[in-house]
């Protein structure tokens, strides 16, 4: 070379760097990280800070590519310290949109708005029109992943309109590709088509072979998912022959997994399972173990499909290996970890199926059981100074071990395509397996959400009565409802069937779902606990209501609790032998002075809450303490005090997660709870980042809490991942906390006073158990004078962990 001849050593790096992004276009990773370390070596030399930037900038999108996030985020947060410490504005907004775009790899697409927020607003400020089209394409991109479309279009068209504007043919390519992308999700398929087949004519016109060869993809995709497998099989050939052409290895590689799918979907699964092997090895070459898990996910669907069960088997716990070789590369980053697992989840249900269909069902309850809330156990587990080897999934043993020291029923469910798993674990340890078709009329998240509405409980803009309930504690308004509907059904235009609530009843069709099933493998003593561990939309499932056919409520036969696995239990005992005699204040609040949402183009306070406040004192009284109302309630002071507190009760809102947002960004998997605000610093929301952020992970201090109680509204829910409901109880329990009360929906404020004075009156006078108290609480509202039989008064609240 030239420049290394005459001793050139910028030139060199240089040279060094061209190689290094040749190899990247062409997806050889390593070689172009192998030439960016040249390149970075040399920089460093010479004292070159803006080469030494762009060289780490680089390798970061080098390693993003390879799906090892977290060296690709160390490289770009080295490459932005260095821009900024240089005053180099537009590579400082480069490398916020790369960081952007690993976050959004990761799943974190919050945290992904945030960067490309970050970005456009300098590019904005230096007047950097490529740049700023760039960063709104990114955006659109994240909210898509956020199914937000109607801000994604909206950012992709504002990015199409600049490059449009300025002559951008590259990237007016892009953005139609990405407009497409978006239709395509919302199911308008002939219109993606169109926007792809535009990009299409630019690329071919501006002679860029990958995004041409990206374009076919699409439209294949597209093709496929109308079912015309012909059309897409040819797009993606026409593809695929484009990424040899170029060398394209990693292009390669997903066009030969896109064609291994359309041969499935067409029943060749001669041709589906040759391709898919084709894919794999290429993504072994060039060492994509994201590409490769994919891939090997879908061919052993297909070995399923074909009965071919011991291929299946052994390629599902050798794909489950490599998801957890990259669980491994995230080390103690949960949110990544709870991100990644999104994309894992398939390979563990898949496992499960295979293993059924040999007559392997223990082997599964195994998988079933590893393939849930495994970044939140290793978080416990790196708390409680647990080794790797402690904090491994557990065997049939273990599971039956965790029951014998519960004392207690164990009822685990997976859903798995179209059936419902249900293993029940004994006192004893003896594990009984039943499995069954889930309903064929409706899907099994619309049930729950019907169940869910007929008690009552509405989405935010729907505030509709609730349904009449047609059990013997229905109230007299509800028989009066059905009297009246009955006698004018006649007049009502089509005239309908009269209402039959015994035969619409949703929370009697769960019950039949999911309680029948076992019924004679649960305790007869309404006193023997049983622990319910859902999955997927059961977590969102009542259990304590539902009905069986003589009309009683489930909470009447039994006393239940519920758990995000097994394994979390053998934590949460833990924590409670950590916790037994902690010495502390309880820390009680009730209608703390509300914080302010977006309502509109307005911010408005919370609705006030009167009957938590006498909630809270009465609590307060009982437990011979202060409450913490109004003004008192500040966040600042709630985070302070919950450290060693060793009751901790929360009587005000609970947000929803996407429900209302604070600000330009919503709260996302935050979970907030409201408190009182203190400006500048504490908007008065504390939400579960924040707590697992302050008391969760490796040398943080656990709190001292033995027991928390969420008196507010959808506490218990969160956004539901393959991880499992991740939200505040997540957050609590990763904290330490063994028992915590969270609810499901939004409770009657006069209700739940009644309710949770009962509870307390049941630990601390009458000594039970939180379970047995949460039973007798819930009992009383059945029965007292003074209660509400309505089970949307008593049926959200959930005992999660421990009883004692």
């Amino acid at each position: 070379m030239i420049y290394k001849q005459i001793g050139y050593r910028l030139g060199d790096a240089k040279s060094l760097t061209n190689l290094g992004l040749a190899y990247d276009h062409l997806g050889d990773y390593f070689k172009a990280i192998d030439y960016y370390q040249k390149s970075l070596v040399i920089a460093r030399e010479i004292g070159n800070r803006l080469g030494e930037a762009k060289s780490l900038g680089n390798l970061g999108n080098a390693y993003g590519h390879l799906g090892d996030y977290k060296k690709a985020l160390d490289y770009h947060q080295k490459s932005l310290a260095i821009k900024r410490e240089i005053g180099n504005p537009l590579g400082e907004a480069n490398s916020l949109n790369n960081l952007g775009a690993i976050y959004q790899s990761l799943g974190d697409y919050f945290k992904a708005i945030d960067y490309y927020q970050k970005s456009l607003a300098i590019k904005r400020e230096i007047g950097n029109r490529l740049g700023e089209a760039n960063s709104l394409n990114s955006l659109g991109s994240a909210y898509g992943h956020l199914r937000d479309y109607k801000n994604a279009i909206d950012y992709h068209q504002k990015s199409l309109a600049i490059q449009r504007e300025i002559g951008d043919r590259k990237g007016e390519a892009n953005s139609l590709n990405n407009l497409g992308s978006a239709y395509q999700s919302l199911g308008d398929y002939f219109k993606a088509i169109d926007y792809y087949q535009k990009s299409l004519a630019i690329q071919r016109e501006i002679g860029n072979p990958l995004g041409e060869a990206n374009s076919l993809n699409n439209i294949g995709i597209a093709y496929g998912n109308l079912g015309d497998y012909f059309k897409a099989i040819d797009y993606y050939q026409k593809s695929l022959a484009i990424k040899r052409e170029i060398g394209h290895r990693l292009g390669e590689a997903n066009s030969l997994g896109n064609l291994g799918n359309a041969y499935y979907y067409m029943g060749d699964y001669k041709k589906a399972i040759d391709y898919h092997q084709q894919s794999i090895a290429i993504a072994r070459e060039i060492g994509h173990l994201l590409v490769e898990a994919k891939s090997l996910n879908n061919l052993s669907a297909i070995f399923l499909a074909n009965n071919q069960l011991e291929y299946a088997q052994s390629n599902l716990f050798y794909t489950i290996k490599v998801w957890e070789d990259i669980r491994k590369i995230l080390i103690n980053k949960d949110d990544w970890k709870v991100s990644s697992f999104e994309q894992q989840a398939r390979s563990y249900r898949l496992l499960q199926q295979v293993l059924v269909a040999q007559g392997k069902p223990r082997q599964a309850l195994e998988i079933s059981e590893r393939g849930r809330n495994r970044a939140l156990i290793d978080l416990l587990g790196a708390q409680l100074s647990e080794t790797p080897q402690k904090t491994k999934a557990p065997t049939v043993k273990d599971i039956q071990e965790i029951a014998q020291q519960q004392q207690a029923t164990l009822v685990q469910y997976s859903i798995v395509d179209d059936q419902i798993y249900s293993w029940v674990i004994a006192p004893t340890g003896e594990i009984t397996f039943r499995s069954h078709d889930l309903p064929q009329d409706t899907t099994l998240a619309k049930l729950v959400k019907f169940s869910r509405e007929e008690i009552g409980v509405r989405g935010r803009s729907n505030h509709n009565p609730s349904s009449p309930q047609n059990t013997k504690h229905g109230n007299r308004l509800q028989q009066l409802y059905q009297l009246l509907m009955n006698s004018i059904v006649n007049l009502l235009p089509h005239a309908p069937s009269p209402l039959n609530p015994n035969n619409s009843n949703r929370l009697q069709e769960l019950y039949q779902l999911l309680i029948t099933p076992i019924v004679d493998l649960l305790p007869t003593n309404p006193s023997d606990r049983i622990i319910f561990i859902p999955h997927q939309e059961l977590f969102l499932v009542p259990f304590a209501a539902l009905l069986d056919d003589d009309g009683n409520y489930l909470i009447e036969n039994h006393t239940i609790l519920t758990a995000p696995s097994i394994q979390s239990l053998e934590f949460t005992r833990k924590n409670w032998h950590r916790v037994q005699d902690s010495t502390g204040t309880p820390l009680i609040v009730g209608n703390p002075t509300m914080p302010k949402i977006n309502v509109g183009r307005e911010q408005e306070p919370l609705k006030s809450l009167s009957g938590a406040e006498t909630e809270a004192l009465t609590i307060a009284q009982l437990l011979n303490t202060t409450a913490l109302i109004g003004a008192e309630a500040t966040e600042a002071t709630i985070v302070e005090r919950m450290a060693n507190a060793t009751v901790i009760h929360l009587a005000t809102h609970g947000l929803v997660d996407g429900i209302y947002d604070r600000g330009a960004i919503a709260f996302g998997a935050a979970s907030p709870i409201a408190l009182a605000p203190e400006e500048p610093d504490h908007d008065g929301f504390l939400t579960s980042r924040e707590i697992l952020s302050r008391y969760a992970g490796p040398e943080k201090s656990l709190l001292n809490a033995k027991l928390v109680v969420l008196s507010a509204c959808d506490t218990g829910r969160g956004e539901i991942k393959g991880e499992g409901v991740v939200g505040l109880s997540r957050s609590l329990i990763a904290a330490g906390v063994p028992s915590l009360v969270v609810s499901l929906w939004k409770v009657p404020d006069h209700d739940t006073a009644k309710l949770m004075t009962e509870f307390y009156t049941n630990i601390y006078t009458h000594k039970m158990d939180k379970a047995k108290a949460m039973r007798e609480a819930m009992l009383s509202m059945l029965n007292d004078e003074d209660g509400n039989p309505d089970p949307k008064a008593w049926a959200a609240f959930t005992v999660i962990g421990e009883a004692r």
